[in-house]
Formats: structure tokens, sequence, C-alpha cells
């Protein structure tokens, strides 16, 4: 009597076992289900964030790019190592180098004129020539009359007044050009003998303005804020068909000397 009653317990147990295990994994049965539904939704937002917003991919493939405008047309070129360092400050002797090579300088008539005494700026200088041409055209000018200071940084104003200067300083009156730059937060700090160059470089958009909407005209110019000026330029002149050599950058510019 007692083995029928464990028999008949085995069998009911048995019969039961089914719905046991089925209670057991039903938990499990959701949890992916409850994955997959965040997963869901979490792509929903995505989609939604991307049709919003623009994707970086967008802009990084912008026909655009100041960096690889200027390499191809030998203005600037990168270092050794083939890296550009857009970060590093410009320096007079470097902008000398460029102004030469956008403007072509040293085809000017002015340009054959005797070399000028530059007593900080010897033969042996690597832009030597090109500093020459700059001070022969004008275009830059030096210290104490026998110095140019060829190490020193150069600032965002500075910068976009000698570009300016090459490139041909619009007549603009002088409410005209408080009006164009009327509009920067710290367009008071420009100085004023570089207001109506740096005028001129806003109006005809080669000012890469800062993400707070300032000018930062007494920063150091940058290489990458250069390359951004000259890549603009390029894309409303024509290039010559005459293709100057790029002087290769051998050692990084030592620290600046202030002017005394």
């Amino acid at each position: 009597m007692g083995k029928f009653i464990s028999v008949l317990s085995l069998l009911t147990l048995v019969q039961l076992f089914p719905s046991l295990v089925y209670s057991q994994t039903i938990p499990e049965q959701k949890i992916p289900e409850q994955e997959t539904s965040e997963q869901e939704t979490s792509e929903q937002e995505t989609s939604e964030q991307e049709t919003s917003e623009p994707k970086k991919s967008e802009y990084n493939n912008q026909s655009f790019d100041p960096i690889q405008k200027v390499v191809s047309a030998n203005l600037m070129s990168k270092y050794p190592d083939g890296k550009f360092y857009p970060e590093r400050f410009m320096s007079r002797a470097e902008l000398a180098s460029i102004m030469v090579k956008t403007f072509l300088l040293d085809k000017q008539k002015n340009a054959s004129q005797e070399d000028i005494n530059v007593t900080d700026v010897p033969s042996s200088h690597w832009a030597f020539k090109d500093i020459q041409t700059v001070l022969k055209t004008g275009v830059m000018k030096g210290y104490r009359g026998d110095l140019f200071f060829p190490n020193q940084k150069v600032t965002r104003a500075e910068a976009l007044a000698i570009f300016a200067q090459s490139y041909g300083v619009f007549q603009f009156p002088e409410a005209t050009v408080d009006e164009i730059l009327a509009k920067f937060p710290d367009q008071k700090s420009i100085p004023k003998w570089a207001r109506k160059a740096v005028a001129t470089a806003v109006t005809g958009g080669f000012v890469n303005q800062k993400t707070d909407g300032k000018l930062a005209p007494l920063k150091p110019m940058t290489r990458g804020d250069m390359a951004y000026v000259l890549g603009r330029y390029l894309q409303r002149q024509q290039r010559h068909p005459y293709t100057p050599e790029v002087t290769p950058i051998k050692d990084t510019p030592a620290a600046p000397v202030a002017p005394i």
C-alpha cells in the first residue's frame, strides 16, 4: 500500500513538472524581451538625434579643408614628421614666407632692390630672402630700423593686418568699419591701426571666429588660424600657374623675443 502511494505521488510530480518548469522559465524569457525593447528605444532616440542634429561625418566630409588646401597649394608645409601642428603659433619669419608665396611678392619690381640691413636675420637664416622681400615691398616692417625679430609670435590682429595689406585693404570709411566690427563682443580690443584691415578680412570671410563669437585680436595667431585665412583666400582666387617651392620647416620655432 505504501509503495502504491509513493508511485502515485511520483506520477503526480511528473505530471506537474512541465508546469513548474514553465513557471520558472517565464522570468528568464522576459529579460531578453525587456533588453530588446530598451535597445529599440535607444535606437529610436539615436535616430531622432541624428535627424535633428548634423552628423560629425557630415562636417568632416565638407569640401572646405583649409589645411589640405594650403599644403596642396604649397603655401604652408608640414613638419618632417608629416604633421601640420595647427595649434602652434606663427612666427614673423613664417608669416613673411607665407605672404611671399601667397601673393608672389618676389615678382614685384621693388623686390629686386638692394638688401636691407637686418642685424638679427643673417643671410644664412632659412627665411632671409622672404624677410628681405616683405621689407622691400612694405608688407612687413622692422623694429628700430635694423631688427625684424623673426621668432616673435604674431597676434591675430597683426597677421590679419599684414594679410589685408597684401590682399588689398578696402577703403571703408570709419563709420562702416565700426559697423562691421560692432557685432564682435571684443571689438574694442582691436588696435586702432588694425581695425580697417580686420574689417577687410571679416568682410572677405577670411576670419575664423572663436566659439564664443570673439575675434581674439590680441591672441597669438596659430598655424591653423592662418591656414583658415589662406584656405578662404584660395577659394576666391585662381592660383597663378607659377607654383612656389616651400622651404621645409626643420625645427620648431624658438621662443619669441618681445620688441623693446
